[in-house]
């Protein structure tokens, strides 16, 4: 980071703000990391099947909340970290009692500077929990699908740019130019029949039978969200695909 004021002109630094350092900390190790995946501020995978999975939740000081967080996200991935910025204050990241808690749990701690150096406060320690497989193959298969990493972690307040959104927004780049069936969709967005089926956003609207156009609402979609496609497949005969089913 070439950041001197990381945390510069906020009296308390956001979550954010500590995204990008731990990032690039986890990437050094190897990992590919996102952010706010299945709810976890970052998600990181390394190596082939299974993968190492790293949880790690962001707050603005160590304190109960952050290891609540760690605690539910530990049958997920094999290791938890828990990342705060460290300021010239003493908090619970130099309590030794907190950090004897997260070494009982298994977690590590993560200590970010104003400069933007992150330095491992305490390991974590390979434990035996109780797993859940299922949320642990979800989460993996949100990284996997989702293109680059557009969300910054440990915010709340935007809406998470998952992979399903992102296919839905592929659907609507590809249908601003008048109406298509699923399967001239599919190139881009391999879910195309199912998210416009069940157009959970609201951007699409049925206007024959196997043919989908886009709504005034998914026109706004796209312009908060600009999406760079090239010309798809199918679109000069759309205009006589009202007879096809999708």
């Amino acid at each position: 980071m070439d950041a001197p004021a990381l945390f510069a002109g906020a009296r308390r630094p956001m979550e954010t703000t500590l995204y990008l350092p731990v990032k690039a900390f986890l990437e050094t190790l190897g990992f590919t990391v996102k952010g706010e995946v299945g709810g976890c501020d970052l998600l990181a995978l390394k190596g082939e099947e299974p993968p190492v999975v790293v949880i790690c939740e962001l707050k603005r000081s160590f304190n109960l909340e952050l290891v609540l967080q760690g605690v539910d996200r530990a049958r997920a991935c094999d290791e938890v970290w828990l990342a705060a910025a460290m300021t010239a204050k003493r908090g619970n990241g130099h309590d030794r009692r907190f950090r004897d808690l997260c070494r009982r749990l298994g977690f590590g701690m993560l200590g970010v500077s104003a400069a933007g150096a992150v330095e491992i406060i305490l390991s974590p320690v390979a434990l035996a929990p109780r797993r859940d497989p299922r949320r642990r193959s979800r989460l993996i298969d949100e990284h996997r699908r989702r293109k680059g990493d557009p969300t910054v972690g440990g915010g709340n307040r935007a809406p998470v740019m998952t992979a399903y959104r992102q296919q839905a927004l592929s659907c609507c780049a590809a249908l601003q130019d008048g109406p298509l069936r699923p399967r001239d969709l599919r190139p881009a967005a391999p879910d195309a029949l199912k998210i416009l089926a069940r157009n959970v956003y609201g951007w699409f609207v049925r206007e024959s039978r196997g043919v989908y156009g886009l709504t005034d609402v998914g026109r706004k979609a796209l312009a908060r969200w600009p999406q760079h496609t090239t010309p798809t497949a199918g679109v000069a005969d759309a205009a006589g695909a009202e007879s096809l089913p999708a």
